[in-house]
């Protein structure tokens, strides 16, 4: 049951690297504080790879890696961009469920794309999901709630893709247990995601460059976090099918909503509430379904 422990520890640290890099938004944008946390996320990776190489031997990445790894970091890049982007507007709680929507966006991507039918227990599931949504931002769509909730599930549907692109990844390795293959990965996928944003904030954001480096503490931490979490999030798709992880994942809802109403001290009014818990229920529902 290692994958068990891997993803509560991953939730945890990622309930926390989201709302340092929250903080930093004000300071850095939206992109700045995006670039965060692969520029000092890519420093505690290489370090515990270095370590790693002390100990045992380090697979080596082939095409296929290299091209699974770009497809979760250019992806994880967008959906963390979309993530900041609605908490601007949403509270952090809110947001969080809202991501959580991916597997029922998949769902709905696989049906149109790959003719993969859904069935009345799916329907059922995803009906259950968007009532939640329809609950949390329906009623102040004149206010961009609407606009809002449509950018946290596109933000849910490309971490989720980013998922697939990592665990691929991760299957792509020659050899290694499940530790050096997530830290392998980890890794390369924070050097392509870090020189992407260098040029990106050198090119386009210089203002959010030097703002980074003014705000290096806050950084520093919000880095390791993200470290952390995405090092656990890769030791249990190592370990697990990603349908078990994204279950117990849901519980990032609940952590994130205990530091919305503490921390950024966020009330969530019954509506939201209510709306969290069919979002839960109806990705559970869904993800036990597809795990069948």
């Amino acid at each position: 049951m290692g994958w068990i422990l891997a993803t509560l520890i991953a939730a945890a640290a990622q309930t926390g690297r989201n709302a340092a890099q929250r903080r930093l938004t004000a300071e850095l944008g939206t992109m700045g504080a995006t670039a965060v946390r692969f520029l000092f996320g890519l420093p505690f990776a290489a370090l515990a790879l270095v370590g790693l190489a002390m100990l045992t031997r380090l697979p080596t990445p082939d095409a296929s890696v290299l091209g699974w790894a770009a497809l979760g970091a250019v992806s994880q890049i967008a959906a963390t961009a979309l993530m900041l982007l609605t908490m601007k507007s949403r509270g952090f709680g809110v947001t969080t469920a809202l991501i959580k929507t991916e597997p029922v966006t998949l769902a709905l991507i696989g049906a149109v794309l790959l003719a993969e039918p859904l069935g009345p227990a799916r329907m059922g599931a995803i009906a259950t999901a968007t009532l939640g949504v329809l609950l949390m931002s329906g009623t102040d769509w004149r206010r961009g709630g609407w606009a809002a909730a449509a950018l946290g599930i596109a933000a849910g549907a490309l971490f989720g893709l980013s998922a697939i692109g990592f665990r691929g990844a991760i299957l792509a390795l020659p050899h290694g247990d499940s530790v050096t293959r997530a830290a392998t990965v980890l890794t390369l996928s924070l050097a392509l995601q870090s020189a992407i944003m260098l040029v990106w904030l050198s090119v386009a954001d210089r203002a959010a460059l030097a703002g980074i480096v003014r705000h290096w503490r806050g950084s520093l931490g919000a880095g390791a976090l993200g470290a952390l979490a995405s090092l656990f999030w890769f030791i249990g798709f190592a370990l697990t099918a990603a349908a078990n992880v994204r279950t117990l994942a849901l519980v990032e809802v609940v952590m994130a909503q205990l530091v919305s109403g503490r921390v950024f001290r966020e009330g969530a009014s019954p509506r939201q509430l209510a709306g969290m818990g069919l979002i839960v229920l109806g990705v559970a529902s869904l993800i036990a379904l597809s795990a069948r």
